[in-house]
Formats: C-alpha cells, structure tokens, sequence
C-alpha cells in the first residue's frame, strides 16, 4: 500500500492510527477516494478532519469523493458535511 493509497474497509477507532502516517500524502494530493471505506465512526471523521488541516495548512482544498451513505449520514449528524466538501461522483 502506498502512501497515498485511498482507504478501505472500516475507518473506525482501530484502524485510524494506521492512517496516520498516510494524511500528508493524501493532504499533498487533495484528494481522497472513500469508495473502498465500508463504514466510519466518529474517528473515521476526526480522521477526515485532521486530513482537511493538513490539507488548509498546504493551501490546498481537499475534495472527498466516493463516501458512501454511512459515513455521508454521520457526518450530517455532527454538521460536517459541507466542512468535509464531500462530493457525490469520483471525479
């Protein structure tokens, strides 16, 4: 897997450390494809947070593809949904 590789699976409070490492590769791409991700939790958003710092650190706008209704539905929860700039198709 490379450093810019997108996720998949869960994005959940087990799997976000491995994450870590990986945020500013994705943050240099602005980029992240969530199509693969089958399920996040609230860490999976803090997750996506952190990434869209890093991403407003660099000065560049990070664009959230391919989430599916799961993590669309929680992140309209917590009032994140146009925070994270989800777009609906994969570009």
């Amino acid at each position: 897997m490379s450093a810019a590789s997108p996720p998949d699976g869960e994005l959940n409070f087990a799997t976000v450390p491995a994450w870590l490492p990986r945020l500013d590769a994705l943050a240099a791409a602005g980029r992240v494809d969530l199509s693969r991700v089958s399920r996040a939790d609230s860490a999976g958003l803090a997750l996506l947070l952190e990434l869209r710092r890093r991403c407003q650190a660099r000065g560049v706008e990070l664009h959230i593809v391919g989430a599916g209704e799961q993590v669309l539905t929680l992140a309209r929860f917590f009032g994140l949904e146009k925070i994270l700039n989800f777009e609906r198709e994969p570009a």
